[in-house]
């Protein structure tokens, strides 16, 4: 289902099963509400992302679940004012910002909360994702906040160097800026050791990070074996408890 170019959209319990691709998308939209929406396809079925907005604003997703091989929710270039809220998400890859930054040219993303979210076992959790390539895009004004990851393979990660399969890879600089994002009362356990991943471009590192009241515990090591975090090119601040320690660069 593709919503364009439309005003002040109502989508209230509707219900999409294996799509072919994209269950359901916006673009070029303002004032866009989506209440009580389902999604359901297996977690192998590729390139089936359960929402995606992108040049559009004031969208809004609440009380949903989302199950798909892929994102879960994503945000493309231009998107803008957008509140998730609720969401219950697994299997996929989690709820992700891009992939943006493959043309030179490209509105950024900025304002977005993503707010009581659940992951369960998706290969993200809270995601960034950019193209290596130069770019005027951006990231800005982002609001993760009261999270639960339950057993996700990488729940915090931004990756500026994004090249799925690594074919194609442009190997250069990412040119996003990535500013402004705000992690705080994120909870849950990571399936791989390195549960916290800023990495970020070394043309326009990240900046204005922010961490507060986050515990995220490794389950897939030995006795003993904690979860920790990996920083390159970004700079920001913890605050409370946080676990694991991120030493930004």
């Amino acid at each position: 289902l593709a919503y364009a170019n439309s005003k002040n959209v109502e989508i209230d319990g509707l219900t999409s099963i294996n799509s072919q691709k994209f269950h359901i998308g916006v673009t070029g939209c303002q004032n866009v509400n989506l209440r009580d929406i389902t999604v359901a396809a297996l977690g192998t079925s590729p390139n089936t992302d359960g929402i995606h907005i992108e040049k559009s604003t004031f969208v809004s997703v609440l009380n949903s679940t989302i199950s798909t091989g892929d994102d879960c929710i994503s945000m493309g270039p231009g998107a803008r004012n957008v509140w998730i809220e609720r969401v219950a998400c697994g299997p996929g890859h989690g709820i992700s910002i891009g992939s943006l930054g493959w043309k030179f040219q490209e509105p950024g993303v900025q304002n977005v909360t993503v707010k009581r979210v659940h992951f369960t076992e998706t290969t993200n959790g809270l995601r960034i994702k950019t193209w290596a390539r130069r770019s005027l895009g951006f990231v800005r004004n982002v609001l993760f906040h009261h999270v639960v990851l339950d057993g996700v393979k990488n729940p915090i990660l931004i990756d500026q160097n994004y090249c799925p399969g690594r074919r194609n890879c442009p190997r250069q600089a990412s040119g996003i800026k990535v500013s402004d994002i705000r992690y705080k009362s994120i909870r849950g356990t990571s399936r791989s050791k390195v549960a916290v991943r800023f990495e970020c471009s070394k043309a326009n590192p990240c900046a204005g990070i922010t961490m507060h009241d986050v515990k995220l515990t490794y389950v897939g090591g030995g006795r003993g074996e904690e979860a920790t975090a990996t920083c390159a090119n970004a700079r920001g601040t913890s605050s409370g408890f946080v676990m694991p320690v991120v030493r930004y660069l």
